[in-house]
């Protein structure tokens, strides 16, 4: 049995027409797959590739809602049920006017990888909006919060599809969704995952991403042998993720030199550590402010209109968002002399830029295995609440060091050829095999 890569994504490409993200996630994964299922044929049996890019369910809703000036608006909805092999949905949601159900497609499909290397019994799915919050009142993020869950609550559960939160969904965002389901369903249940410490909640689920993609980092230098000590580091971003990262990374002995938005970065050459870690945390999880704020506050340069990827360091971290790391990045940092790229946030860096870094045999840590840490400890949440029962945050910690420790080995085990480590293709074929192999053990269904 012969597997055609050009014809199978053309297939994908017609059936999902305009979904360009989407196709780039699917493609990386089916030519990462591609050698191992020339010598493994029987995994292209039964058409099982063409039914796991096929998501088992795709909800669409309106979510109306008044703001403050008493005018009804009117958002879109979605929830993307992409794969219950193993266990039930779980993905995030994400609230930016630039969500398209293609996004969410992508985000679901890398879900069912990432959540199939932690181990844990947690099948891939995705939701959101195309709402922005930008400038909105807390009432206003409230009564949209509230009107999402009126839709969304019918499709969810805790042994059925459990979300948690992602862009633009923190905190405050997962406290309105629970305030409505519970109001709606009369149940207190483990029905989302990322809730306040004080009903139902665990220790380092903020924390939980930016700290896992440092310890998967941490475990590929080693493997490599070398270790964070001493390098110099750059992160773009500085949200949940970005700001933990950067306070784990710097715990661990790196030293991280940039943070970045939208609008451009600020280069900080002493390294963000002490009180400016602190600044950072806050800086937008609580406060809301530009990284231009960092640069006031430390009387640094704000650099417009560029990417922090032009700064000589040693590694290199894209945290914000799909697609931010350019081939025309990836030429720079290889000019000044990077050693490895490390996505913690979702599929950051392009397929050329990626291609590039490959040929030059920079050590690649992709988002699917590095930053799996936010699911996995969303996963011992859902553990927790079943428990009925919270852990200690050692004890949580610990749970999380060691299950990206097992990420990391897998992806080497799958990954090694010739004594040379690919961690895309390890964290492909690792994730794949434990879905596919579900899939076939239940049927045809």
């Amino acid at each position: 049995m012969t597997f055609d890569i050009t014809r199978f994504m053309e297939k994908v490409v017609s059936k999902n027409a305009g979904e360009v993200e989407f196709h780039q996630a699917v493609r990386e994964v089916i030519e990462s797959l591609a050698p191992y299922l020339k010598e493994n044929p029987t995994w292209l049996e039964d058409k099982l590739l063409e039914r796991l890019v096929e998501p088992e369910r795709v909800i669409t809703f309106r979510v109306p809602w008044i703001d403050d000036e008493d005018t009804v608006q009117i958002n879109r909805g979605w929830r993307v049920e992409f794969n219950s092999a193993i266990g039930p949905y779980k993905g995030g949601l994400r609230f930016s006017p630039h969500v398209t159900l293609g996004t969410l497609k992508f985000l679901a499909f890398e879900q069912i990888f990432k959540n199939s290397l932690t181990s844990l019994p947690l099948g891939g799915g995705k939701g959101g909006a195309d709402f922005d919050s930008t400038g909105k009142s807390d009432r206003e993020i409230m009564r949209f919060c509230h009107s999402y869950m009126t839709e969304l609550y019918r499709h969810i559960g805790e042994h059925t599809d459990i979300p948690a939160g992602d862009l633009g969904v923190n905190k405050r965002e997962i406290g309105y969704l629970f305030g409505q389901y519970k109001k709606i369903t009369n149940e207190f249940t483990g029905v989302l995952t990322g809730k306040g410490m004080e009903w139902g909640g665990s220790y380092f689920r903020p924390e939980a991403t930016g700290y896992g993609v440092a310890y998967f980092l941490d475990n590929m230098l080693r493997k490599a042998g070398s270790e964070l000590k001493g390098k110099r580091v750059s992160v773009s971003g500085y949200g949940n993720v970005g700001s933990f990262l950067i306070e784990k990374i710097t715990e661990l002995g790196g030293t991280v030199v940039t943070i970045s938005d939208k609008k451009g970065y600020v280069y900080d050459e002493q390294g963000i550590r002490g009180d400016k870690i602190e600044f950072v945390k806050n800086l937008w999880c609580r406060d809301h402010l530009p990284v231009e704020a960092y640069a006031k506050r430390y009387n640094l340069p704000y650099i417009l209109g560029r990417k922090p990827w032009e700064v000589a360091v040693d590694i290199a971290i894209p945290s914000a968002c799909q697609n931010e790391l350019t081939e025309e990045d990836a030429k720079q940092l290889l000019s000044n002399g990077i050693i490895c790229v490390c996505e913690a946030s979702n599929m950051p860096v392009t397929k050329e830029a990626f291609d590039l870094l490959k040929q030059h045999d920079i050590l690649f840590g992709p988002a699917k295995a590095a930053n799996a840490g936010g699911v996995a400890v969303s996963g011992l949440e859902m553990t927790q609440n079943s428990l009925r029962y919270s852990w200690k945050p050692i004890e949580v910690d610990q749970e999380l060091k060691q299950i990206m420790r097992n990420i990391h080995d897998k992806c080497v085990e799958f990954g090694t050829v010739d004594n040379k480590i690919d961690y895309a293709v390890g964290a492909n074929i690792a994730g794949f095999l434990k879905v596919a192999q579900a899939m076939r053990d239940q049927g045809i269904v």
